[in-house]
């Protein structure tokens, strides 16, 4: 007996998450008339929105594109109510595309999924849940996010701590109430910056735990416009057509002046206009802010200097101002009051670079410095980015090689598409695309899109097996790299682009920085040369 005979339950195509990945993928597979099953570990779809429920957690894209652009209709009914959707307005929406296009059906939640195996007797894949179902299938389609896999800090001692903590990618549904409670949050990335201001609003007094100062530009959110959000349907088509041709998938090109171009007056004019747009854009305004250091320094010096004005103490300002890396080259985080923040007479700034943590004890935190009570603890450390969540299952692909183990000194690709030796494996948004560094619903359609013509293709020609190989993959390495020290990207030697957020990992710049337009055209050249790097294998 095969291990696919043992199956509950066979289909043609299996995908592993139900997120904006996950929800689209199965649309597209039966619009092509492949059967599919999706399985989800939460009891809900969402992904990243149906796990991440923390005080203040919000896209940082605009909402009128952080969506999908796949369906006239759906773009045309969906009306936002803010310029950036929050968390749960977002989870509607996603339970509204899974409700419309009828979904769920083909969705088994509460399916977490321990173990995936390429069975050599039949050419597929086996999947095993925590539960001990099984599931088999020709094809295997991993849309299990980017960031997904929770990065809990080794603190010692943490189990005597005793009060709550929380992990913001872990969110408890029910919410928590901090009124009146001493709070500590470690960690001031892109979710931190959300969270810090909205528990600082209902906490006794909050203490945050800093390892490194983080650039941030106001979001200035407010409510969705009635003009504006006609004019955005009107011309949806132009929008989605600018998103797919720019380097980020934002709907706005990087400006093509230099930094150097101007005077400094009308440089920082430039920067003062975008600093009250608020958002993104900040980061268009010159064309070689990610490639010079000096034009760099003009931008990063511009930050510093509002956080000299916003923040009233000037030994807290110093602290929070970046200084180890380029901005930009970490992501980018736009935020709503957060330097205000540590004007509030119960918000503490611990510098744990100057006063490492130590340990936990019963009552807090101990730093080198001393101990500092609390009676909850919030950890915004993020996620071990790109590679966890796929690592987090046991992925055995041709000869039972684990993926853990191919993987071993970092990620190695084709496209963030396949990995060699994986046959019929495909990953959406995977290590080595430019997954991270875009808007992300327009970087899942475009993988989505190129993953359901390949399958098409392979049908069409009597194909029952694809896998890339070790030459396409070791090229691509290479090109990944290059096109990453093509930018000031590396230099942030502390950013989970390169997996340094996280203990022991390798330290290997993981998406790829070429823009999500050239990217695309890449994926298009290699489809049309008969899926150049692919070894395809006809039907016995």
């Amino acid at each position: 007996m095969t291990i696919a005979q043992e199956s509950t339950e066979t289909t043609d195509v299996l995908v592993v998450g139900a997120g904006f990945a996950g929800l689209y993928m199965l649309h597209r597979l039966r619009g092509l008339g492949f059967s599919a099953t999706v399985l989800e570990a939460g009891d809900g779809v969402g992904g990243t929105w149906y796990w991440n429920r923390y005080p203040g957690a919000r896209c940082d894209s605009e909402s009128y594109y952080y969506s999908y652009s796949f369906d006239e209709a759906l773009q045309q009914e969906w009306e936002w109510t803010e310029r950036y959707a929050e968390q749960s307005e977002i989870l509607r929406y996603l339970d509204h595309v899974a409700d419309r296009f009828d979904l769920r059906r083909s969705i088994r939640f509460g399916r977490r999924v321990v173990e995936a195996v390429f069975d050599e007797g039949t050419g597929g894949w086996v999947l095993r849940t925590d539960a001990g179902e099984r599931y088999a299938a020709r094809f295997l389609v991993t849309a299990v996010g980017c960031l997904s896999s929770a990065n809990i800090p080794r603190i010692p001692a943490l189990e005597t701590f005793g009060g709550r903590w929380f992990h913001t990618g872990r969110w408890p549904h029910e919410g928590v109430d901090f009124s009146g409670l001493r709070v500590g949050v470690v960690g001031t990335g892109s979710t931190g910056i959300q969270a810090i201001p909205v528990i600082a609003e209902q906490a006794g007094h909050l203490t945050v735990f800093q390892r490194t100062a983080n650039y941030s530009i106001p979001a200035r959110n407010g409510p969705m416009e009635a003009a504006f959000e006609r004019e955005v349907k009107a011309n949806y088509a132009e929008i989605r057509d600018t998103q797919r041709a720019t380097i980020n998938g934002h709907p706005f090109h990087v400006s093509d002046r230099l930094a150097f171009s101007v005077s400094a007056q009308e440089r920082t004019a430039i920067y003062d206009e975008l600093w009250v747009r608020g958002g993104l854009r900040f980061r268009a305004a010159f064309a070689d802010l990610l490639t010079d250091k000096d034009a760099n320094d003009t931008a990063a010096e511009f930050i510093r200097a509002k956080i000299r004005e916003t923040v009233h103490d000037p030994v807290t300002a110093e602290k929070l101002m970046p200084r180890d890396h380029p901005f930009a080259t970490k992501r980018p985080p736009i935020d709503t009051r957060y330097f205000e923040t540590y004007n509030r007479g119960n918000v503490t700034l611990v510098d744990v670079r100057e006063s490492p943590i130590v340990e936990a004890t019963p009552a807090g935190l101990r730093t080198s410095s001393g101990e500092y009570p609390l009676d909850c603890l919030v950890f915004a450390t993020g996620f071990d980015a790109l590679t966890g969540p796929l690592l987090n299952i046991d992925i055995r692909g041709g000869g039972g090689r684990a993926l853990r183990e191919v993987w071993a000194d970092g990620p190695r690709t084709y496209l963030g598409l396949q990995v060699p030796g994986f046959p019929n494996l495909f990953t959406i948004t995977g290590p080595g695309s430019p997954s991270v560094l875009t808007n992300m619903p327009t970087a899942i359609e475009q993988h989505v899109d190129w993953i359901s013509a390949c399958l098409h293709h392979l049908r069409s020609i009597g194909s029952e097996r694809i896998e890339t190989t070790d030459e396409a993959a070791d090229a691509w390495g290479v090109q990944v790299n290059e096109a990453a020290y093509r930018t000031l990207l590396p230099m942030a030697e502390s950013s989970w682009y390169l997996g340094a957020n996280v203990p022991g990992k390798p330290r290997v710049f993981m998406p790829y920085a070429g823009g999500l337009a050239a990217y695309a055209r890449h994926c298009e050249e290699v489809a049309a040369a008969g899926y150049d790097g692919f070894r395809l294998t006809p039907v016995r």
